[in-house]
């Protein structure tokens, strides 16, 4: 390949070149259906959209995000005032693309229009890849439907003026980036000033956007002002831009603020921001004892500071490597600086800053490592705009929120990822090597029309973005692919398939960068920093296996793509074409340079996800092998991960054996005990399944515990994922690794020093348990999509039979006689509710019964409707611990404090007080805001039971979009897995 004629050529449309007459929307098969969104905590209707088209091949839940998220839905020049078709959304799009590319000169003819605007649309439609979400709302609508919109103060660079200037109107021109860089300077007033970033952040943070920033710039408390006087330092600063991220959150945007606060590990005041967070999250428990709703957006956290950012610190090589000797060296000592003032500096213990750091982290997950010499040794820009390496501004200081964008301040980069499941050919047990490369070069040209037709949100952004054009093309779900291909996650073959891939990526997208320089030249910057950016290949090319020198400035070894193991399990293709595709990228570079400075990150991916129905996000694993199925008429079906009966039947299972193992997994398992039959609901575990081998089990490992199942990826699996995949990307990689609640402060120590040994550039490490607010389960009656006060009796019947988790009984079983039990007394507002609990002679929970003092009204009739739906729960033996967990967080009237009841002080609800009541009866005090004195009658030792429901894996997060509470981890963000929104900027 050495022009870009030979990329643009017909793959999946060749159908067209002898069927003129027909359209690349003629090679699906469409259907109409009706997307239905409602806000689960109001029930009021969000989208209502009747006889709106898709293929036929998306699931409902791709149409609903779709929809309710991408379509146009106000100015459209047609009968309805909407798009009502995915063929609208994608003809805009590719559209735009198209006409930008042709004005560029990249693309040559009519037929290369032609070519590029049907492989494109196609590509979209049949789900190969997405751009990110500022893509399907900004882009082609000023060229399609006249929709002009104000101008949003937006800029771009002009290259017949040769200068930056504000964008005409909203439209015309899209902004396409989902990440943004910012930088400060220690000033109050004018340009990157303190000030102004007040402005900066508020514009992204309007628009929907994240920001991340290096405040290391900014003095320290005590430092001299200039006018006289000390300033009051950084931490006062960073206090009011979180308070200002939170106005914008709660000022009617859809999701919260994402910004990245980054500090250098010097700093003057790191002692204080590393013990920001977790200062401010033992606030929220006491304010929770005293009565207060710790819930994540309510009164206790809206209290405190610092819950709008995630907080990361730059560690150098230089205390890393103190705190990998600290053994030898415990009194190792680090100067921390003062910005222009010395008189504050001060020496420090490296490992008592470690310590507090892991305390920290172990508390409340922030802040996170980022290691700032391993960004910079892959940094393609060191000399920057100016040509003086090393430079403050001229070194990558910060990431996007998210942690994959990291390049130069005041930079933006627009992301598009690549379904890579959609190669493999499941008939054939073959990857589709060239398919694969053929998307990824046309998704590079998409991303590059991005930015020539492009607008940003300042001037600075605007031209460096010009002179740098930074792109992110990734991938995703992984997990799929390597489960039907059987490979484990945490495995090596399994490692080696992704970081080959993702080399792939990056290499044929810097091929393709190289030859657009050949036709139009190099990004504007390029001469300044060809000597940093194609020493920079050449260690991608190493890492690939492509060439076999020494690294190039590098203080450690990177992990490099086993070859041998690649052609042992038969992907000997894969193997040949990821190194040659970078010799062919370093050659091309050589001679022409490239267009793009970067061009490879690994996002979460969360909507545009869903938008392409993957099993997976990013190179995440699978939270679990139980999938609700949304279904046109509203509710959810059950269902087993498809992609279990697929990688089951490429493993040699029969079909019954398939079945079997499915119906495990799902909920049916007919077990008998001397001659009592009864179902067993393996609550989508898969161990112990029937017909399944031990060796196989590897393979179907998730993030998580499913349900009773013990097994699930190794925090050790999570983190050499990240190290194999980061030597061949240009950014980072977005990835949290999960840790169960009784991990300690060591384990952290261990995984993130372990991270920094294997070339890893960020991490962020989570504790289960670690916020105050209550933590989600993998399980669907936790998601309080079913709630009590919404059921009928009979539907509580039926809910009542699923939560029979491996319940040896099948009959209800009905107390007599006088039985023992205990009354709490408690009082929400000037409601007083007394609930009973009572047991039988084996001392189990038999029944509940709830009154109030308001006889004769409404709610006495409902709590006596609850008790006793509750109670035959309990008779059928739905173990009490579950009935607990379906309460709990209900949210209506009356709700907040609690008086009369010594151990509750808050609720959201008197389900959600039944809820806490279930568990103190267990002997749980962890929701409670006061527990009871060791030795009383209702102490007792909780701990172990609860480590071992350690599925709980993220905190109580309210989706903004719907109210969902069915949000799940994704990257260092999270995601909506109702409606798709993210609390991310992708």
């Amino acid at each position: 390949m050495d022009s870009l004629s030979g990329i643009i050529s017909r793959r999946y449309t060749k159908e067209l070149e002898t069927s003129p007459e027909k359209t690349v929307f003629d090679l699906f098969k469409w259907k109409r259906v009706d997307v239905l969104l409602r806000d689960y905590k109001t029930g009021k209707i969000l989208v209502d959209m009747k006889n709106v088209e898709f293929p036929e091949s998306y699931s409902q839940n791709a149409c609903d995000i779709i929809a309710s998220k991408y379509f146009r839905k106000a100015g459209v020049p047609n009968e309805f005032g909407y798009e009502n078709s995915l063929k609208m959304v994608a003809n805009r799009m590719v559209r735009f693309w198209t006409a930008a590319l042709k004005e560029e000169k990249l693309l040559k003819t009519d037929e290369e229009e032609k070519i590029f605007y049907d492989e494109m649309v196609f590509g979209l439609l049949n789900q190969m890849y997405a751009p990110n979400s500022p893509q399907w709302f900004n882009t082609g609508l000023k060229q399609e439907y006249g929709i002009s919109g104000e101008n949003n103060s937006n800029y771009y660079f002009d290259e017949g003026e040769n200068k930056v200037v504000m964008s005409k109107d909203a439209y015309s021109r899209t902004q396409a980036s989902a990440c943004f860089i910012l930088s400060i300077e220690d000033k109050l007033l004018g340009e990157h000033s303190i000030s102004q970033q007040y402005v900066t952040e508020t514009k992204l943070f309007k628009g929907g956007s994240g920001t991340g920033t290096n405040f290391s710039n900014i003095r320290a408390v005590g430092e001299k002002l200039s006018g006289g006087g000390v300033s009051s330092g950084l931490m006062s600063f960073l206090k009011g831009f979180d308070r200002n991220a939170g106005a914008i959150k709660s000022g009617g945007t859809t999701r919260r603020a994402a910004k990245m606060v980054c500090l250098d590990i010097d700093h003057p005041e790191i002692e204080e921001f590393i013990t920001w967070k977790a200062k401010e999250e033992k606030k929220v428990r006491a304010l929770g004892k005293m009565g207060y709703d710790t819930d994540i957006d309510g009164e206790a956290y809206q209290t405190v500071s610092g819950q709008n950012s995630n907080n990361s610190i730059r560690f150098s090589d230089q205390f890393m490597s103190k705190v990998d000797n600290l053994e030898n060296e415990p009194e190792a000592i680090i100067e921390l600086k003062g910005r222009i003032d010395n008189r504050v500096n001060k020496k420090v213990k490296v490992s008592k800053l470690w310590e507090e750091f892991n305390n920290s982290i172990w508390e409340c997950a922030d802040p996170a490592p980022q290691f700032d010499d391993t960004f910079n040794a892959w940094h393609t820009c060191s000399a920057g705009e100016d040509g003086v390496y090393n430079a403050h501004y001229n070194r990558i200081n910060s990431t996007n929120p998210c942690g994959e964008y990291a390049f130069l301040d005041d930079t933006s980069c627009n992301l598009a990822s690549i379904n890579v499941y959609k190669f493999y050919d499941n008939n054939l047990r073959k990857f589709d090597v060239e398919g694969y490369l053929h998307i990824i070069a046309l998704c590079q040209l998409v991303l590059e029309a991005s930015i020539y037709w492009g607008q940003f949100p300042t001037e600075d952004i605007a031209r460096k973005t010009y002179n740098f054009r930074t792109t992110g093309l990734g991938i995703s779900n992984v997990a799929s692919l390597l489960m039907v291909m059987g490979y484990p996650y945490d495995s090596e073959e399994g490692r080696n398939i992704t970081a080959s891939l993702i080399g792939t990526i990056t290499a044929e997208s810097y091929t393709v960068s190289a030859l657009m320089a050949k036709e139009i030249g190099a990004f504007k910057k390029y001469d300044i920093n060809k000597e940093y950016m194609l020493r920079v290949i050449r260690n991608h090319c190493r890492a690939a296996g492509a060439l076999n020198s020494e690294y190039e400035k590098l203080t450690y070894k990177p992990v490099e793509i086993n070859h041998e193991l690649l052609k042992k399990i038969g992907f000997n293709d894969i193997s040949l074409t990821v190194k040659n595709k970078w010799k062919l990228a370093l050659k091309l570079g050589e001679s022409y340079g490239y267009r793009n400075a970067q061009v490879s990150v690994i996002a979460p991916t969360g909507t545009i996800s869903f938008a392409m129905d993957c099993g997976a996000t990013s190179i995440e694993p699978f939270f679990s092998h139980i999938v609700y199925k949304k279904l046109s008429g509203g509710g959810f079906m059950t269902v087993v991960n498809p992609v279990i009966e697929t990688a089951l039947k490429n493993l040699g299972y029969s079909d019954m054996q398939i079945k079997d193992i499915v119906s495990y997994v799902t909920k049916t398992e007919k077990v008998k005990n001397g001659s009592l039959e009864y179902d067993k609901l393996a609550d989508g575990k898969i161990e112990g399944a029937p017909h399944l081998k031990k060796e196989h089990l590897a393979i179907f490992d998730t993030a998580n515990k499913c349900g009773t199942g013990k097994r699930y990826i190794s925090a050790e699996g999570h983190v050499k994922m990240v190290a194999a995949i980061t030597p061949l990307i240009s950014g980072a990689v977005s990835k949290t690794v999960n840790l169960p609640k009784d991990a300690s402060v060591s384990d952290f120590k261990r995984i993130i020093l372990e991270s920094w040994k294997l070339g890893i550039k960020g991490i962020t490490i989570y504790r289960d348990g670690s916020k105050a607010s209550q933590p989600l389960n993998t399980s669907l009656e936790n998601t309080k999509e079913i709630r009590l006060d919404d059921l009928s009796y009979q539907e509580l019947l039926k809910y009542a039979s699923e939560l029979q988790r491996n319940s040896i009984h099948s009959r209800r079983d009905k107390p007599v006689g006088i039985r023992s039990g205990r009354t709490h007394p408690a009082q929400i507002e000037d409601v007083k509710i007394y609930t009973t609990v009572n047991r039988n002679e084996a001392g189990e929970i038999t029944e509940i019964y709830i009154t109030t003092d308001r006889e004769g009204t409404i709610i006495t009739g409902l709590l006596n409707s609850l008790s006793k739906s509750i109670s035959v729960m309990l008779q059928y033996h739905v173990p009490p611990k579950n009935i607990a967990r379906m309460l709990r967080g209900q949210k209506y009237e009356p709700y907040g404090f609690v008086k009369k009841h010594p151990y509750i002080k808050s609720v959201s609800s008197i389900s959600d007080l039944v809820s806490k009541i279930i568990d103190i009866e267990l002997g749980d005090f962890s929701r409670c805001q006061v527990k009871p004195e060791k030795g009383s009658e209702l102490a007792y030792d909780f701990e172990k039971e609860h480590k071992e429901n350690s599925g709980e894996r993220v905190y109580g997060v309210t989706c903004k979009n719907c109210s969902s509470t069915h949000m799940v981890r994704n990257g260092t963000c999270m995601v909506c897995m109702d409606c798709g929104t993210t609390t991310g900027c992708s």
